[in-house]
């Protein structure tokens, strides 16, 4: 049966005007767009997801925060990190029926369920609620993570897929530098109520942008591969005959694949590090060298900072040489190396500011040298078994990589046991033997008279006891031990613990950057099964190829 001049090619709809309600839900484009409206759609994905990190992220920057609140201890903390990544990981993988369902409306929506929970979460009576609350913004999450690059991988051709690719892996990184920035900014006057507001209030902002810009393909049109611009109509022209439904059938057995799923786990271990950052370097830097918050948050803005410049470098040199597979490799050796460097700085308390700013500085650069390239690179590797199942192999790599992000978030308190004491006692005992400095004085001055009074309770030491302490030490030294009894208390149920963790914590942390160092070493061998070419001179050769074969198949329509 044909289809008549009024119905959209691909789509199967009409093709006269929709209403604005129709426009606010139907986002197909039944042509594929000019430079100026793809770049939008392009803006208005990457921004989207900047934001939608951030809402995401900003609970990590203020953890002690959040944790002295509700009371949590820092295992129920980690949970919320379990539970929130296990559940986003099998939310991407219902997001793998954008393939059918489109990807559009999952992001502007999903932005907007995003936004208004990030400014219910402040309200959340107790931590329980609270639990929940992020357990939904994470299946919100894990939709958006893979409606997001299937939009990206749509409106880029693969001969500028890098470039696009680098900008779509900054949202991630920038929403961690949007995070950092603000609290390291504003943390002075705000409680950490306010830095969720302020991010849901972004989100918010957001979502009415794309409400209103944001489109998409026609099930048709993203159904191809798309090489270069020059393809456009051809690929207009082969839309007519594509049957969609027919396109997607089977696309999930066909997407279980060694260079698929070997390729999604490879990169998701190699992200450990990254997980890391964003979930403990707060943790890390005020058990390990005393940073607060927002020291720690100021630190990590040279790793966000330098990684986003060179995800936007990395893919245009990728989309300029026409591989990806020598970038990637490049990243990952460079990627080692730095973070070998890193783990060994663990053991070392003395290790400056700056030294660890620059070292972040490397970390960034060689992450973006390989993240941006093997982006694009595993779109390619999707579309190579079937174009129209792009969502579904994005799919398979969302739910790999938040399978390990929660796996990684439940071992970290197993590998660095001493964080769990640290967190939840550390700031007590540290008060305490501060305001009990001068009682501890006197206690240390006599330590066996001290421990004869401990024998008994408070007040019931006999006469002679209290006469010889009297004498000892004298009233003012006695009552300055009496009023201390709260800290002394603190130091005695935790202060041993306290300490021994801090003995212990560097040389474990450094043992979980060394697992991070394993993930990087894994990456490395994946690249050689991902599709593309190591030589530049033979990419652009295959490029060549592909320009003679369009050129003779649209003469060959113009004959037609």
């Amino acid at each position: 049966m044909s289809v008549s001049s009024s119905t959209e090619p691909g789509t199967g709809r009409s093709g006269a005007a929709p209403g604005l309600a129709a426009r606010l839900w139907r986002r197909d484009l039944p042509h594929y767009p000019e430079t100026g409206r793809r770049y939008a759609c392009l803006a208005i994905v990457v921004v989207t997801t900047v934001v939608l990190y951030y809402l995401l992220y900003i609970q990590y920057a203020v953890a002690t925060s959040i944790m002295s609140h509700y009371g949590m201890s820092f295992g129920f903390f980690i949970l919320l990190s379990v539970v929130g990544n296990a559940i986003g990981a099998f939310a991407s993988l219902l997001a793998g029926l954008a393939d059918r369902w489109g990807r559009a409306n999952l992001v502007v929506y999903g932005l907007l369920v995003a936004g208004l929970l990030v400014l219910v979460l402040p309200q959340a009576p107790d931590k329980t609620t609270f639990l929940v609350l992020f357990a939904v913004l994470s299946f919100i999450e894990g939709i958006v993570l893979v409606a997001t690059p299937a939009l990206i991988r749509d409106f880029s051709p693969q001969l500028g897929r890098a470039t696009a690719m680098g900008f779509w892996t900054m949202g991630p990184v920038l929403g961690s530098l949007v995070v950092t920035t603000v609290t390291s900014a504003t943390l002075d006057t705000s409680g950490w109520q306010d830095e969720l507001r302020f991010a849901g209030f972004a989100a918010l902002a957001v979502f009415v942008v794309a409400l209103f810009g944001l489109r998409e393909l026609s099930p048709a049109l993203r159904d191809q591969i798309m090489v270069s611009m020059r393809d456009r109509a051809l690929v207009e022209a082969r839309a007519k005959g594509i049957d969609p439904d027919r396109q997607t059938s089977g696309h999930w057995r066909q997407m279980m694949r060694p260079d698929v799923v070997g390729s999604a786990f490879a990169i998701s271990v190699y992200l450990l590090l990254y997980y890391a950052a964003v979930g403990n370097f707060v943790i890390y830097f005020s058990a390990t060298f005393g940073y607060s918050e927002q020291r720690t948050n100021g630190l990590a803005n040279w790793y966000w900072a330098a990684n986003a410049v060179a995800l936007v470098v990395a893919g245009l040199l990728s989309d300029r040489l026409g591989v990806r597979k020598p970038l990637m490799l490049a990243g990952g050796i460079g990627s080692v190396a730095a973070t070998a460097y890193f783990a060994r700085l663990a053991v070392h308390p003395d290790t400056g500011y700056y030294t660890f700013a620059w070292l972040f500085v490397a970390i960034g650069v060689f992450g973006g040298l390989a993240y941006a390239p093997w982006m694009a690179s595993f779109t390619e590797t999707v579309e190579r078994h079937n174009p129209a199942a792009t969502a579904t192999g994005l799919a398979v790599w969302g739910w790999i990589l938040r399978i390990v992000v929660a796996c990684s978030a439940a071992f970290v308190p197993v590998v660095v046991t001493s964080v769990t004491p640290l967190v939840e006692h550390g700031h007590e005992v540290k008060a305490a033997s501060e305001q009990a400095a001068p009682a501890l004085a006197v206690v240390n001055a006599h330590p066996q008279l001290f421990a004869e009074l401990g024998r008994y309770p408070e007040g019931s030491a006999p006469p002679e006891l209290q006469a010889r302490a009297a004498k000892e030490v004298g009233l003012p030294g006695l009552a300055a031990v009496q009023k201390a009894q709260p800290q002394l208390k603190v130091l005695k149920e935790h202060g041993a613990e306290v300490t021994k963790a801090s003995q212990q914590g560097p040389g474990q942390w450094r043992s979980w950057w060394y697992v991070c160092l394993g993930g990087q070493i894994v990456f490395l061998p994946f690249i050689f099964v991902m599709t593309g070419r190591w030589s530049p001179r033979r990419a652009r050769e295959d490029a060549e190829a592909h320009r003679r074969a369009i050129d003779k198949e649209l003469a060959a329509l113009a004959r037609d």
